[in-house]
C-alpha cells in the first residue's frame, strides 16, 4: 500500500470528447468474464459482511488464474482497436528519452560512481572510476546481463566496502519484494558464496569490511522485522541475530552515519521511532539504545562530531524541529533545540557536512533549501522563483566538501542537478534532463497553482500544467492525479512521458489533497484515522472547481490513482461517479476492511498507525463507510481501467480483482470496465524502463479513446 507508483502523464492535437467508446458491436458481442459467486460469511463485532469473491485470495487455485486470464484476454480484445495508439504512444515516448544516457558521477571515498544506461537496452549499468573520471572505467554491474532469463528483475542497494574491494546488493527476480542479497569481489569479479534470501536487499558494512549486517523479512507477512550480523566467508545459518522486533506494527532496518562512525539500527511505525547505536569499528559490540520508545515521539538521527543531529516532533512539535545531543548521553533529558519549532514551516530532512549544515524545509507548499555554517557566520535560502515546482537535496556523501548537490524541476522545467558552492554561492548546472524529438520547449507550456475551497472551508492547492493557447471553455480533457496518504508529498516535477498528453491538448492537475504533507503536518492528520474522508472529497471538490472554472467539464475529466491513490478512486467513484468520464486505478488498495483484519498480510499491522485498527469498533465502522469495495453500490459508475500484478506484496492482486467483479454485477451503466494483470509483475509493475512505458502506453490510450483522440 505505501508504496506508491509514479505515473507520468500526456497528449497531440485536441479532438471532440466521445462518452463511450467508439466500437460499440464489440461491446455488444463480446461479454466480460462474470466471476462465480462463493458466498463468505465474513462477521466482526456483530457485522455480518457477504463476500461473494473471497475465494480469489487463493493464487494457488487454477480457477482464480483462469478467471484473471480472462479478464486479460477480455481487456485485450476490447482494447485491440487501440493497439496501434498505444504502439504510437510507446514509440513518442520512447523516442524522447536519451537512450545512452548517465547520471552525474559522485565521488566516494575515493572513487567516482556512475550509474549509464545503453541505447536499446532496459537495465542500469553501474560503474566507477578511481580518483578522477579520466580513469578507466570499472564495471560493477551490467544488469542487462543479470536480468536475461528473468521476466522481472530489480537490483537494489548497491553498499561498497571501506576498503572499496567489496560491493553487497540486493536482487530480486518475482517483483515481491523479498531480496537475495550477495557479495561481489570487485578486483575478481568473483561472487562470493556468501548469500542471504529473504531481506530488505540493503547491508551496511562495518569498518572492517568484512562484516555485513542486514535486514530479514518474516517469510508470510514480510515484515522487516531482524537484524543480523554475518561475518564474510562464514555459513549465513550460523548469522547473529543482534535485534528483533517483536510488536508487528513496528518495522527494523539499519544503515549507517555519513559520517562512517555508527552504525544504527532503527525500528519505525507510523508514529513511533527507536533507535540503537553501535561503534562502526567494533562490529562485535552490543548496540547501545538511543532513547526508549515513546508513542507518538517521531525523530531520526544523524551524527557529527561530538554529538548526535535529531529531526523530531518531540514537544508537540508537529512541523518537527533541529535538536542535538552528546554521543554518550543520548537520553531524552538530554535532547536540546537547534532549530525550533516554527507553525508555518515543516523541517523535513537535514544534510551534514564538514562545514555546513544544509535543511530541507516546506512552507506554503514549497521546498526550502537553507544553509548554514557550523560557526553561524552565515545562514541564508537557496533562491527559486517558480510558481509551482520541486528542489531537494540530491546525493551527498561526501562529508568534507562545500558543494552542495540538489536537484530542481517543475511541471514545465526538465529536471536538473546542479552543484552548489556553499561558500561562493555560485552554482553549476551539472546536468538538465534530455528531450529529445526536438518539439520540446519549455516557453510554450504553462504552469500555474490554483486554490480550490473545500467544503469545510480548507483551501486545497492544485498544481496545473498545459500547453499554451487553451480556453477556458469547459471542453478541455483534464487527467487530475492525486495519493494523499502517509503523509506522503506529490510534488509538481517534469515528466516527458506527459508531454504526450499535453501536446493532445490535455491539461494535467495535481492535487494536493489532505493526508499528504503538502501543507505541514497537520495537512497529513486530517487525512488520516476518522478524517480519511477529508482525503476523498478534497479530491472532489477539486474537481467540482475545475469544472466551475470551465477548465473541463464532467464528459472531459479523468482521475487517476495508484496504490493508496487507488483507494481514492475506488471512494471517488463511489462517491462522485457523475463528475468523471474515466478513471484508471492502478494496483487500488480497495478492500479496506478485510485486509486490515488479516494480520497475516504483508503491511498490515504496520498500517494501523495510518487507518486504525478495525479489530476496535470505531475504527472498523469509519473504514467500511468508505472502504470502496464494502461501498460499491447498485449506480452507475465512470469507464475504469483497473490494473495490478499477480506477486504484488504491497496492495495484493485480489482487493483489485474482487472489486471488479462486484462492480460488474453491480453497475447499472453500459460504460467499460477492465481489470488488466501483469502475471508477471508485483507492485511496481514492468522491470525494464521501456517494459513500464509501455504500461504508461496503455493507461493513456484507454483515457485518450475514451476522449476520442485517436492519433
Amino acid at each position: 500500500m505505501k508504496q506508491i507508483l509514479l505515473f507520468s502523464l500526456v497528449i497531440f492535437t485536441f479532438a471532440s470528447a466521445c462518452k463511450q467508446p467508439k466500437d460499440n458491436t464489440l461491446k455488444n458481442t463480446i461479454q466480460p468474464p462474470i466471476a462465480q459467486k462463493i458466498p463468505e460469511n465474513l462477521e466482526k463485532h456483530g457485522d455480518l459482511r457477504i463476500d461473494n469473491y473471497y475465494w480469489l485470495k487463493d493464487r494457488e487455485n487454477e480457477e482464480v488464474i483462469d478467471y484473471l486470464e480472462r479478464e486479460n484476454d477480455y481487456y485485450e480484445k476490447m482494447t485491440a482497436h487501440t493497439k496501434e495508439l498505444q504502439s504510437n504512444l510507446f514509440d513518442e515516448m520512447k523516442s524522447r528519452i536519451k537512450e545512452d544516457d548517465s547520471s552525474v558521477p559522485y565521488k566516494y571515498n575515493g572513487y567516482w560512481y556512475i550509474t549509464r544506461f545503453e541505447k536499446g537496452k532496459d537495465y542500469p549499468i553501474y560503474s566507477r572510476k578511481k580518483e578522477t573520471l579520466d580513469a578507466q572505467e570499472e564495471i560493477i554491474f551490467d544488469c542487462n546481463k543479470m536480468a536475461k532469463g528473468h521476466s522481472y528483475f530489480k537490483l537494489t542497494a548497491l553498499s561498497v566496502s571501506p576498503n572499496n574491494e567489496l560491493v553487497s546488493y540486493g536482487v530480486d527476480t518475482v517483483s515481491r519484494r523479498q531480496y537475495t542479497i550477495h557479495v561481489k569481489n570487485l578486483s575478481t569479479g568473483e561472487i562470493l558464496k556468501d548469500k542471504v534470501a529473504n531481506t530488505t536487499g540493503s547491508s551496511v558494512w562495518a569498518n572492517d569490511s568484512q562484516t555485513l549486517f542486514y535486514t530479514k523479512k518474516d517469510p508470510e507477512t514480510l515484515r522487516s522485522y531482524q537484524i543480523l550480523k554475518h561475518v564474510l566467508g562464514k555459513p549465513t545459518e550460523d548469522d547473529n541475530l543482534v535485534f528483533q522486533e517483536d510488536d508487528d506494527t513496528f518495522n527494523a532496518y539499519v544503515y549507517k552515519t555519513k559520517s562512517k562512525d555508527y552504525i544504527i539500527v532503527g525500528s519505525s511505525a507510523t508514529l513511533t521511532d527507536e533507535f540503537r547505536i553501535l561503534d562502526a569499528n567494533t562490529p562485535d559490540g552490543q548496540f547501545k539504545l538511543f532513547a526508549p520508545r515513546e508513542r507518538g515521539l517521531e525523530y531520526s538521527i544523524s551524527h557529527f562530531k561530538d554529538n548526535f543531529y535529531i529531526v523530531t516532533n518531540k514537544d508537540k512539535a508537529e512541523n518537527f524541529k533541529l535538536m542535538k545531543t552528546p554521543i554518550g548521553k543520548t537520553a531524552q533529558e538530554n535532547w536540546v533545540d537547534v532549530l525550533p519549532h516554527r507553525e508555518d514551516v515543516l523541517l523535513e530532512d537535514i544534510d551534514i557536512f564538514k562545514d555546513y549544515l544544509v535543511v530541507s524545509e516546506r512552507k506554503l507548499g514549497l521546498s526550502q533549501i537553507r544553509v548554514m555554517r557550523w560557526d553561524e557566520t552565515e545562514d541564508y535560502y537557496l533562491p527559486f522563483d517558480n510558481e509551482t515546482y520541486a528542489a531537494g537535496a540530491s546525493t551527498n556523501p561526501d562529508f568534507d566538501t562545500e558543494i552542495l548537490r540538489y536537484g530542481y524541476t517543475s511541471l514545465t522545467t526538465p529536471s536538473s542537478v546542479v552543484d552548489f558552492n556553499m561558500r561562493t554561492k555560485e552554482k553549476e548546472v551539472k546536468k538538465e534532463q534530455a528531450v529529445l524529438g526536438g518539439k520540446f520547449a519549455k516557453e510554450n507550456y504553462m504552469s500555474e497553482r490554483l486554490w480550490a475551497v473545500a467544503r469545510d472551508g480548507k483551501e486545497i492547492p492544485i498544481s496545473i500544467v498545459y500547453k499554451k493557447g487553451i480556453k477556458r471553455d469547459g471542453k478541455n480533457p483534464i487527467l487530475q492525479y492525486a495519493y494523499g496518504s502517509y503523509g506522503y508529498t506529490i510534488d509538481p516535477t517534469f515528466s516527458t512521458t506527459r508531454l504526450s498528453l499535453l501536446d493532445r491538448g490535455f491539461i494535467f492537475a495535481i492535487v494536493h489533497i489532505r493526508g499528504g504533507q503538502y501543507l505541514g503536518r497537520q495537512w497529513y492528520e486530517d487525512g488520516k484515522y476518522f478524517n480519511k474522508i477529508n482525503t476523498f472529497t478534497d479530491f472532489i471538490d477539486a474537481s467540482s472547481y475545475l469544472i466551475d472554472q470551465k477548465y473541463t467539464s464532467p464528459d472531459h475529466l479523468y482521475a487517476m490513482g495508484g496504490s493508496a491513490g487507488g483507494l481514492l478512486m475506488g471512494a471517488v467513484a463511489n462517491m462522485a461517479p457523475e463528475k468523471y468520464n474515466g478513471i484508471v486505478a492502478a494496483v487500488p488498495f480497495v478492500d479496506v476492511v478485510t485486509t486490515m483484519l488479516d494480520d497475516s498480510i504483508p503491511l498490515t499491522t504496520g498500517e494501523y498507525d495510518e487507518w486504525g485498527n478495525p479489530n476496535e469498533k470505531d475504527y472498523y465502522e469509519y473504514m467500511k463507510s468508505y472502504s470502496p469495495y464494502d461501498q460499491v453500490k447498485s449506480q452507475e459508475y465512470p469507464n475504469m481501467l483497473v490494473t495490478t500484478g499477480l506477486h504484488d506484496s504491497q496492495v495484493q492482486y485480489w482487493e483489485p480483482a474482487k472489486w471488479v467483479a462486484k462492480l460488474r454485477d453491480l453497475k447499472t451503466d453500459a460504460n467499460v470496465l477492465y481489470l488488466d494483470t501483469n502475471m508477471e509483475a508485483g507492485h511496481g509493475g514492468a522491470s525494464g524502463r521501456f517494459e513500464a512505458l509501455k504500461e504508461i502506453a496503455k493507461d493513456y490510450a484507454f483515457i485518450l479513446d475514451l476522449e476520442g483522440i485517436t492519433e
